[in-house]
């Protein structure tokens, strides 16, 4: 059967347009892509171009060969289109309004991920740290978290900056092995 006339089956026989589903997602999948430069976007353009197909399954008029590929890829066409004029409106309005326009790219979305991570480990670094003697911990908290060099961290604690060194490492090494016990702990 050629493409008109799975169509012209397809108005009673679900399987027809199937079958000419199966014939043109590919291809209008990967022209979609390439013209927005985008999966999500090509993708979701793709199924609402074979939803349209489907609901104007009466008015497709075609009778030779290629005039179903040629249907598709009008509705395709149109779709994207209209995908374009949005996105013009879109950013027209954002420029009156003065809004930035931001592009979430894969960096972004790492960082999110991180972020989400480092909040679920708080309670567990601060767990830690509350399990840790108290002068290692004050010493850790001015040189991490207040981010002080090793002789304003010395001359805060009254301490030489060598014993102030030393501290932070023993902090360090105290608190990564409480973090690893708890890690283990968490794992068995």
């Amino acid at each position: 059967m050629n493409d008109a006339e799975l169509l012209r089956a397809a108005t009673g026989d679900p399987e027809a347009f199937g079958l000419f589903y199966r014939r043109h997602a590919d291809w209008v999948f990967r022209w979609l892509r390439i013209e927005v430069g985008d999966v999500e976007t090509a993708t979701d353009l793709t199924a609402e171009t074979f939803a349209q197909a489907l609901l104007s399954l009466g008015r497709f008029r075609g009778r030779e060969e290629g005039s179903g590929t040629a249907w598709i890829f009008g509705i395709a066409r149109n779709l994207r289109s209209r995908y374009f004029a949005h996105l013009r409106v879109e950013r027209r309005a954002r420029e009156r309004l003065g809004m930035p326009i931001r592009d979430y790219g894969p960096e972004e979305f790492d960082e999110a991920d991180e972020l989400i991570d480092a909040d679920a480990l708080f309670e567990e670094i601060e767990e830690a740290l509350g399990a840790i003697p108290p002068s290692l911990r004050e010493i850790l908290e001015l040189r991490v978290v207040g981010e002080l060099d090793y002789p304003d961290v010395a001359a805060a604690a009254g301490i030489s900056e060598a014993n102030a060194r030393m501290r932070v490492v023993r902090g360090l090494r105290a608190l990564r092995a409480r973090l690893t016990a708890n890690t283990r702990e968490l794992n068995l």
